[in-house]
């Protein structure tokens, strides 16, 4: 949060408004200057029926998996956190 300004500082010139194309370089570049790079990221489209049915059937295909009790068990054990330490000192 920045402070308000007190009467009589200087105040920006009014500049030509920049266009929204400027606006989001100016962004990127800001966001590279922190050592930060775009990444695009595609995921299924879970709005196509298409996709909705083809992740069913693979869905059901995994349930019949011979080992799956033995894969839910071993997904289990590794999820588990309790034995877990946390300290308060990393998340600073």
């Amino acid at each position: 949060m920045t402070a308000p300004r007190k009467s009589g500082s200087k105040t920006r010139s009014k500049a030509k408004p920049k266009t929204a194309r400027e606006r989001m370089q100016a962004r990127r570049d800001r966001l590279r200057s922190q050592g930060l790079r775009p990444v695009q990221h595609w995921v299924p489209d879970l709005r196509d029926p298409k996709v909705r049915a083809d992740l069913r059937r693979e869905m059901a295909e995994l349930a019949k998996h011979p080992a799956n009790a033995e894969i839910d068990n071993w997904i289990e054990k590794i999820y588990d956190d309790s034995d877990w330490v946390y300290d308060d000192k990393d998340l600073k």
